[in-house]
């Protein structure tokens, strides 16, 4: 590389190869979200084998789902101060290797450690993928960027259960980890002869003890969370790992603060911009996800859809988003973001609340309809989204902006599925008259109860974002006319 090339938008070369390069971020995107969705339609099996109930094989998922969560923050740091790219590079590395050892366990603990190994090589590429691709796109193409890393996003989603079924079927569970190694070593073989040297370095101490609270946090309250769906939130055991998440994370804060080089900038949230996009986002994904708990059981137990019929039918969120998220994000860089993403929460909330009036002679083509609009919805909204996050920042601050909206993600995700499920066997309960925590078979009209709620709740959630980003608008329009 040119020594007086300060930035890479400087560079020709790496101009010329920008979008190879993106394809090949993208491929670990793909990769690190289809083994969050991969791994469902296996459990079954994996218990079989294992001879292990369903409660404790479902920790294969939970454990990826909390590790990416506890170190993405520290992997964004470290990618602001060591080169988002080579932090990248060895997170290529550690990913692959985690994906073959899972797919050599044979007992529980051991695939679960080498599901924390798989999350952490997951974890450092998606902290460091978006910082990444801000800095080497221009602000004219950033946002359509941005858009293709949320449509493979959706495409992992899309590919998981189908591909993890086939590959059960013809082979064994074990290849639902072995897929990554041919993908992996492919986008490695490229990468490393494409991936530019790293340009942008922040001298600073690694934050400790802010990394370890953090964790602690994170995992506290996720298990909290997770367990408290089975065991009750009343439960001393759950209470307890829910307090000590505050206690941490309140102690976490004040350490923050006082700390000359933390792990968290705060700085970042003075940015109006920064911090009304991420708590959108969160919000977003709570209410996305309490769709997600809510509608297998809906198609398959209410509407007596078989699984595949369902998993079409729910496809046309993520085959939606995939379509509109790229076209979004290139439209942003030429009438900006704010419009979009409030447009994008506005048919977002008209979708959930058409959602809750469902029932259990609802029509397939009007909940497909209402399905494939919040798709449209979504990826009107997460390009744009994403772009204003990765736009609001200093150079320097990249990687941990990148991580902070990636975990913003995680988090809204766990959260959505606690939300959705608490609220709903909370309203089951009560209209039965006893404790639930599941269907009651010939009862839908419980059901449905529960589900109407649940969607008015996650409508509700997507309002208050949609008036968030409405005001936005409105003073950024105001501040136009008075110029």
């Amino acid at each position: 590389m040119n020594p007086k090339v300060k930035t890479y938008q400087e560079d020709e070369r790496i101009q010329r190869k920008r979008w190879i390069i993106l394809v090949i971020l993208n491929l670990f995107v793909f990769m690190s979200t289809l083994d969050s969705s991969i791994v469902n339609i296996a459990l079954p099996v994996i218990s079989k084998t294992m001879n292990l109930p369903i409660a404790k094989i479902q920790w294969v998922v939970s454990i990826y789902l909390i590790a990416i969560c506890a170190f993405i923050l520290l992997f964004g740091k470290l990618g602001d101060q060591y080169g988002k790219i080579r932090i990248f590079k060895t997170g290529m590395i550690i990913f692959l290797v985690g994906s073959l050892l899972c797919g050599f366990s044979t007992t529980l603990p051991f695939l679960l450690l080498f599901r924390i190994i798989q999350a952490v090589g997951a974890s450092m590429t998606m902290a460091n993928s978006q910082g990444i691709v801000t800095e080497i796109f221009p602000p004219t193409e950033r946002g359509k960027a941005l858009g293709l890393i949320g449509t493979f996003v959706s495409l992992g989603s899309i590919a998981g259960p189908s591909l993890g079924g086939l590959l059960v079927s013809a082979f064994g569970w074990e290849y639902i980890f072995w897929v990554n190694i041919p993908i992996g070593l492919l986008a490695i073989s490229f990468g490393w002869r494409i991936l530019p040297a790293d340009l942008t370095f922040v001298k600073a101490k690694l934050d400790v003890l802010g990394s370890i609270l953090f964790s602690v946090f994170i995992i506290s309250l996720f298990s909290g969370l997770l367990l408290g769906q089975q065991f009750g939130y009343q439960d001393i055991r759950i209470l307890g790992a829910l307090i000590l998440a505050v206690v941490t994370f309140i102690f976490f804060l004040w350490t923050e603060s006082r700390t000359e080089q933390p792990m968290l900038q705060f700085s970042l949230f003075k940015n109006a911009s920064f911090s009304l996009s991420i708590l959108c986002g969160c919000l977003v994904f709570v209410s996305t996800f309490c769709f997600n708990i809510i509608s297998p059981f809906y198609t398959q137990n209410i509407l007596h859809l078989p699984p595949l019929s369902a998993g079409l039918l729910l496809m046309l969120f993520p085959i939606t988003m995939s379509i509109v998220a790229p076209l979004s994000g290139a439209l942003s860089d030429k009438i900006g973001s704010e419009l979009l993403t409030f447009i994008g929460l506005v048919i977002m909330v008209i979708a959930q609340v058409g959602l809750s009036t469902l029932h259990a002679s609802s029509s397939i083509l009007f909940v497909g309809s209402l399905v494939a609009i919040l798709g449209l919805g979504n990826g009107l909204f997460q390009s744009p989204n994403n772009s204003l996050v990765m736009s609001s920042v200093p150079r320097s601050q990249l990687g941990i902006a990148g991580s902070i909206n990636s975990l913003i993600r995680n988090i809204g995700m766990v959260v959505g599925i606690a939300v959705a499920t608490t609220t709903l066997f909370s309203v089951m309960s009560a209209k039965a008259g006893y404790r639930i925590t599941g269907l009651i078979p010939n009862q839908p009209d419980i059901f449905i109860d529960g589900m109407h709620i649940v969607l008015m709740g996650s409508a509700s959630i997507c309002f208050v974002a949609a008036l968030l980003t409405g005001m936005r608008l409105f003073k950024a329009k105001v501040a136009v006319r008075q110029q």
